[in-house]
């Protein structure tokens, strides 16, 4: 909606009004409460509001006859502000848009009251109307819309010898490691949504045969062609193998990894897919101003990097990178989305005798998940990217809510 105004009372004694509207739902008992008020303009009796976006259900329940009262005031610093006139109208009447019905008189009726000559206290004016869909992150699985999962481990020295019962890396014959657990709780989830059961996964931080060269960005089943395990089991097949084959050294930058999906994103925009990177870690980044700036690229494409911390390093720059708190920034560009989701996995161990290791596993899964449809949406909807229609074949119904779907 956008609104203006025009020849409004002059209600500040030594200069215009600082107008601006607040907005309010009548309830099933008759009273009014505020659901939306504007910006205040400063010194003018002739505003124009910045359009602004409600929802239906918040305006009037998704009644389009109820009345909707719009209040017009004169902003004081002291909180009295001063009533410049009000008007009634209702989402029936709004949906004409720009038209002679939606030119409003405010009226204020102390003035209409006392002023036998008394017409109105102002005009105003919708400019513009528009009902828009809210698609919901289900509506573009439905669509076909793939979710595609890439798999980064960490295979530095930090994470201790694979051989021994206290790494991070052991593989007992009894219980899967932390990174195997991360690995079978997301994964388990992700593959319902891609269609193929393809997974590239990649490792970082290693010495690799024959030749000792250390790499940040190479595939677990060996093919630098084809990075691809099939199915959950797969990736962590390749991933076992892997610790056999590989001298776990370091430093940990994740720059390689990210820029590696982000390459794959850039050639598919049209939102028939979406990317996930998820980092498994033990260790403090090294390549920080690298890991940034790739953050920042990527936040352009449709993709989204999930970190799940392993182990009790100091994860502050993990954080960081979450960008909750502070938009992520490298060289004086911010993010356009915020794509970051980071989880310690140490917040997910053994609480009470109830808890087993299906149970750790899908609340981690839960956790790790918690953000990707909002992020997914924020793509969708900075891109003017509606959903396809359903298809005929459909997720199960299983996978389908286990994925928090954002109505959003």
């Amino acid at each position: 909606m956008h609104f203006c105004a025009h020849q409004l009372d002059k209600k500040d004694f030594f200069g215009k009004s600082d107008p601006f509207l607040t907005f309010y739902r009548c309830n099933e008992d008759g009273s009014y409460t505020v659901v939306h008020r504007t910006e205040v303009i400063k010194r003018t009796l002739n505003p124009t509001w910045r359009p602004f976006t409600i929802s239906i259900r918040l305006l009037c329940n998704g009644d389009y006859d109820r009345p909707i009262k719009v209040e017009c005031y004169d902003w004081d610093a002291d909180g009295g502000h001063d009533l410049i006139g009000v008007f009634l109208t209702s989402l029936k009447e709004l949906s004409k848009g720009r038209d002679i019905s939606n030119v409003y008189e405010c009226i204020n009726p102390k003035k209409k009251e006392k002023k036998k000559n008394y017409k109105n206290s102002g005009i105003v004016d919708l400019l513009s109307f528009s009902i828009d869909k809210v698609y919901t992150f289900l509506d573009y699985i439905r669509g076909g819309t793939q979710i595609h999962c890439t798999f980064a481990v960490d295979f530095t020295a930090s994470n201790g010898n694979p051989t021994s019962p206290s790494s991070l890396h052991y593989i007992s014959p009894y219980n899967l490691n932390p990174y195997a657990t991360s690995l079978h709780a997301v994964g388990n989830i992700i593959q319902d949504y891609d269609s193929d059961k393809l997974f590239p996964a990649l490792g970082f931080g290693a010495r690799l045969p024959p030749n000792g060269i250390v790499s940040h960005e190479f595939p677990l089943n060996g093919t630098i062609e084809n990075p691809y395990c099939e199915g959950i089991q797969g990736v962590i097949d390749a991933y076992h193998h892997t610790l056999h084959s590989v001298q776990l050294y370091g430093p940990t930058n994740f720059a390689p990894c990210i820029n590696y999906v982000a390459r794959c994103a850039s050639l598919h925009q049209d939102g028939n897919d979406y990317f996930i990177l998820l980092i498994l870690t033990d260790g403090i980044i090294t390549d920080m101003p690298q890991t940034m700036e790739a953050v920042v690229n990527a936040s352009k494409l449709p993709m989204s990097i999930i970190i799940i911390g392993i182990g009790d390093a100091d994860f502050e720059a993990m954080e960081i990178l979450d960008g909750d708190e502070v938009r992520v920034s490298s060289r004086g560009k911010y993010a356009e989305r915020d794509i970051v989701q980071f989880v310690p996995m140490r917040n997910f161990t053994f609480s009470n005798q109830g808890d087993n290791s299906l149970t750790i596993q899908a609340r981690l899964a839960k956790e790790v998940l918690e953000e990707i449809p909002d992020q997914f949406l924020s793509y969708m909807k900075k891109h003017s990217i509606k959903p396809r229609p359903p298809l005929m074949r459909q997720p199960t119904i299983s996978s389908i809510t286990s994925l928090p779907a954002s109505e959003q």
